[in-house]
């Protein structure tokens, strides 16, 4: 708490950057300059929530049973791959363009890695 009250940040209210305290008179915006009267920074009770679930995401920690994105069970098709001939290719698809154009297909092959995208 006592770091909140020496850092005093806020944001400013033309373009949202942090504020500086360069005084216990005034706050000053560092990319607009715009100054404000320290009175509204100081004594600012400021606080936030991090939950266990926020910083296992950050980390990259699962708990036990649970499979990351990386190794969640991507769905298979039988296609060759263009660079080792194996049989069998992982998919993930995405709207990368219009909603009116196809999807973009993205294989990697689980044999040597090779990617590809179609479409």
């Amino acid at each position: 708490m006592e770091k909140t009250r020496e850092s005093g940040f806020l944001f400013c209210n033309l373009c949202g950057t942090m504020l500086i305290l360069k005084s216990t008179k005034y706050a000053e915006c560092p990319l607009c300059e715009t100054t404000g009267n320290a009175k509204e920074i100081i004594d600012k009770n400021i606080a936030y929530t991090v939950s266990s679930e926020d910083i296992r995401r950050e980390l990259g920690i699962s708990l036990f049973g649970e499979k990351t994105q990386e190794e969640a069970e991507l769905p298979k098709i039988k296609k060759a791959c263009e660079k080792c001939q194996h049989p069998e290719l992982v998919y993930t698809t995405r709207q990368t363009r219009s909603a009116d154009e196809g999807q973009t297909t993205y294989y990697t092959c689980p044999n040597c890695g090779h990617r590809f995208t179609e479409g």
